[in-house]
């Protein structure tokens, strides 16, 4: 994540609970069953778990109940000062999906929400083939995040949020890196991982790829 990004979620570190409570009406479908989403994505995650793209904390405060040992990574200062507040016994480094801390013992679960779209398909690739060399036999990649069935259904999306002069989303849609379904799979079993991916609302799907044997 680069500097502007970084600024960008240091300013939004302060409205971000309320944005995805609901109250950004053009937003309010991608948030859409947040807490279920967050509860049903930590639900999946055991033993030692590194969760990417902290925020603000909120999907933390469930990976507490699944996760034997929990890190987080942060890039955002006032995003990680934030989560910190929330949950000041939990350690959160600075870093980016490309961080992997040093622990003693394996790391069981790569976990992440409403945040590998900041990275390009190229980065995507990057970060999965790193984690499947780090994960064992087993261990799981579980993310939720926006992303389309096809190239068709996300045009289908931006010209929907146009008519509804959400600009904004439509501005998102348009430069973020949001991804296909099928390319992220190719990706997956590229590196030894098996997929299944459930809809949770218009916009977001939660992924879970568990690492097969080499």
């Amino acid at each position: 994540m680069g500097n502007d990004f970084r600024k960008l979620f240091d300013e939004w570190s302060h409205t971000y609970d309320d944005a995805v409570a609901g109250q950004d009406s053009e937003y309010a479908a991608v948030f859409a069953r947040y807490e279920e989403i967050l509860k049903e994505t930590a639900s999946r995650a055991f033993g030692t778990v590194v969760e990417y793209g902290v925020g603000t904390g909120n999907l933390t405060k469930f990976l507490l109940h699944h996760a034997d040992r929990l890190l987080g990574i942060e890039p955002s200062d006032g995003m990680r000062a934030v989560a910190k507040k929330k949950h000041p016994d939990v350690e959160i480094l600075p870093g980016d999906f490309f961080t992997i801390p040093k622990m003693a013992g394996p790391i069981h679960c790569i976990v992440s929400t409403y945040a590998f779209h900041h990275l390009t398909d190229d980065e995507k690739e990057k970060a999965i083939g790193l984690y499947a060399s780090i994960l064992p036999k087993g261990g799981k990649i579980i993310f939720a995040d926006t992303i389309f069935s096809s190239e068709e259904e996300k045009r289908k999306m931006i010209v929907e949020a146009k008519r509804k002069n959400f600009w904004r989303l439509a501005k998102d849609l348009e430069t973020e890196f949001y991804s296909t379904i099928p390319t992220i799979t190719a990706m997956l079993e590229k590196h030894h991982c098996e997929v299944e991916w459930e809809p949770k609302n218009e916009f977001v799907w939660i992924m879970e790829a568990i690492k097969k044997g080499d």
